[in-house]
Formats: C-alpha cells, sequence, structure tokens
C-alpha cells in the first residue's frame, strides 16, 4: 500500500503535469467505487479548470476551480497512470481527460481503490501536521491501551502511516511496537514525536531522488527496519519479524517495551 511519503510524491507529479488543464470528459467504469451518482460527479467537474493537487492523509485531492474536489484513495493496490489516447487499461475505475490529450486513469486490480466527490473534513490529523507533537500522543495514548504500533495505524486517529513505515518511525524512537500506548513515558513521547516527523520527510527525500517522476507504487529500499532484504539494523542488532494475519512487524531488541 502506498503510504504518506509515496503520495507525497504523486501529488506533486500529479500537480505538475495538470495544474491549469481543463477537464474535458470524466469516464467512470466502476460505479460503485463512486460515493456519488455518475451524473452527480460529471455536474461537478466536467469542464472544469484543475488548480490544484495534493495529499491529506492517504488520499490524493484533485481540485477544481469551481471548489469541487474529487479524492482519490489507493487502497491496498491502487495504481495511476499517464494514457495514450488509445489506451484502454484493464480494471479501470475512473479515467480523468482533458482537453489537450493528457489522460489519467485509476485502476485497481482487486476493485479496492475509491474516488469520492468532495469529502467530508476528517478530524484525524494529517501525520506531518504541527500538532503532532508530545503533546498530541499524551492527550491520544491516555486512554489508549492497545499496542502502539496499532494506535499509529489507525486512520482515525493519525493519518497517512501505514504498516512499513510505522516500523521505521518506532524503531527510530526506540519504541517496541508491541508497547501499550498509555503506558509510553513521556520522554519518549518526544522521541516518537521527532520520529515521525524525520522519518516521513527523509522518506519524502529519498524516494524524491531515486524515483522522480513517480505517480504509482512504493519505494522502500531505503528502509532500515521494514525490509525482507535487510537480517540487521543499522547498527548491527537482528531483525525481528512477526507475522500477524497478513500483516508482518520488524522490529528489533534495541527497543524498549512498555507494558
Amino acid at each position: 500500500m502506498p503510504e504518506l511519503p509515496d503520495l507525497e510524491i504523486f501529488s506533486r507529479n500529479l500537480e505538475h503535469h495538470l495544474k491549469g488543464k481543463q477537464l474535458r470528459e470524466i469516464v467512470v467504469k466502476n460505479p460503485k467505487k463512486l460515493n456519488v451518482s455518475v451524473k452527480e460527479l460529471n455536474l461537478s467537474i466536467e469542464n472544469q479548470k484543475l488548480i490544484n493537487v495534493s495529499r491529506s492523509g492517504k488520499e490524493l485531492y484533485f481540485e477544481f476551480e469551481n471548489k469541487a474536489v474529487l479524492s482519490f484513495h489507493l487502497m491496498l493496490k491502487g495504481e495511476l497512470h499517464f494514457l495514450k489516447k488509445e489506451e484502454s487499461p484493464k480494471h479501470s475505475i475512473l479515467e480523468m481527460h482533458f482537453k489537450d490529450g493528457s489522460h489519467l486513469c485509476l485502476t485497481d486490480f482487486r476493485g479496492m481503490a475509491k474516488a469520492t466527490l468532495n469529502p467530508a473534513e476528517d478530524p484525524a490529523p494529517d501525520a506531518l501536521a504541527k500538532e503532532i507533537d508530545e503533546h498530541f500522543f499524551k492527550n491520544i495514548f491516555a486512554s489508549k491501551k492497545a499496542a502502539v504500533k496499532n494506535v499509529l495505524l489507525d486512520q482515525h486517529v493519525i493519518r497517512g502511516i501505514g504498516n512499513a513505515y510505522a516500523d521505521e518511525i518506532l524503531w527510530e524512537a526506540g519504541i517496541s511496537p508491541f508497547s501499550s500506548a498509555y503506558k509510553i513515558p513521556v520522554e519518549k513521547l518526544k522521541d516518537l514525536a521527532k520520529a515521525v516527523r524525520h522519518v516521513l520527510k527523509n522518506a519524502v527525500e529519498q524516494i524524491s531522488k531515486t524515483h522522480p517522476a513517480i505517480i504509482s507504487g512504493e519505494v522502500r529500499d531505503f528502509l532500515k527496519i521494514h525490509s525482507p532484504k535487510k537480517t540487521h539494523s543499522p547498527s548491527g542488532v537482528p531483525i525481528i519479524i512477526v507475522k500477524t494475519g497478513a500483516r508482518k512487524t520488524y522490529y528489533t531488541e534495541e527497543q524498549e517495551i512498555y507494558n
């Protein structure tokens, strides 16, 4: 699943290619993945100029000149494609055709990716919001007995962090992913807040350097802990992998557990 750093680069590249272009037509191949009727979507954004592409949490926002916003959530395997006019990709959910001949398509072979017209404002902050500090975590964790990793993955608490980056953040902060959130001391919450910002911003920089034009997929080769290709952390401690359902957690004995 693309996480915050991937989507941040996607949004920048999409804005570079599409900002200022007028939407000629929107073709919906899977209406079930829309929150409104195809007719309402057409009336809202067809013939409108795209003025901004941004990211919020794990969603991409396409804002048009009439203030209408269309958001994409790629879910686990959704992808975006720039297309030539004659192309018609498999597993298409929605296609945006611009008057200059540009085409952007949202696909998902699992059929899970979705589009939302004028999404409601989400009360949970983005992981890179200024408010994500030790005070935020102190207030949030006070009533959370769940494992800290599960809390970080809860998009109703903080938006944008997925499985891989949760492991990276917790390793950098020196906190075991199995710690009870409410048991983590305040001084470690400072480390956690710093790790959230540093890990995510560094990932954006790394992806931008190695895959500057990317609009789909995941780039993970620079990760320090969450990598099946690595056996030890940068400090030489063995990486432990625990599988829970379909999710794997990567961590080391360097991380202190609070229970």
